[in-house]
């Protein structure tokens, strides 16, 4: 499903690209809230606006993502900001979003399961304390360092395009403003 807001012809045209068959457009601040009500009752969703009317359906919407920075008040309801009006940064962002994701997990789960491999060590009797401890130094480290990563580009996320994705998803994501995860 596509909710749009002013530019009808525009949103109309990018639903026929990606197949999406469902279109609201020209829909009021209360309307666009009750359609996001609607989708997040069944579904999480995200929603996608560029104005100070979007502001209630951003923040209704599980995420909302704000074009521009036009507005204090609609960047405030968002939970990102996007500073240009292009569904390409939408989509590097859920590439990010999913790396940084990915990233942290490593970095977590690794870090906890060499952690009990220690305590366990120790308990056992096979690892003093003095050396667990440094251990544990060397654990956290690994952690921080690996977490580092995001900060560093991936040849993987530039590659990608939502353009290249010609089915009603986006990459394995629904195309629309209005997203069910």
């Amino acid at each position: 499903m596509l909710v749009s807001g002013d530019r009808d012809s525009e949103v109309r045209y990018l639903a026929r690209e990606v197949g999406i068959k469902e279109v609201h457009s020209s829909q009021s601040p209360e309307q666009k809230v009750a359609i996001v009500v609607s989708e997040t009752a069944r579904a999480k969703t995200l929603f996608v606006g560029d104005g100070i009317n979007d502001a209630p359906a951003l923040m209704a919407a599980t995420v909302g993502i704000a074009f521009g920075p036009n507005s204090d008040i609609t960047s405030e309801a968002a939970g990102a900001v996007i500073l240009t009006t292009s569904l390409e940064k939408v989509d590097e962002l859920f590439h990010i979003s999913d790396r940084m994701r990915r990233i942290a997990l490593q970095s977590a789960l690794g870090g906890m399961i060499v952690s009990i491999v220690g305590m366990a060590a120790a308990a056992a009797g096979y690892l003093p304390a003095l050396e667990g401890a440094i251990l544990q130094e060397f654990i956290d480290l690994a952690a921080v360092l690996n977490a580092v990563r995001v900060a560093l580009s991936s040849k993987a996320m530039k590659a990608r395009s939502w353009a290249l994705c010609p089915s009603a998803t986006w990459c394995g994501r629904s195309a629309s403003p209005v997203r069910r995860f």
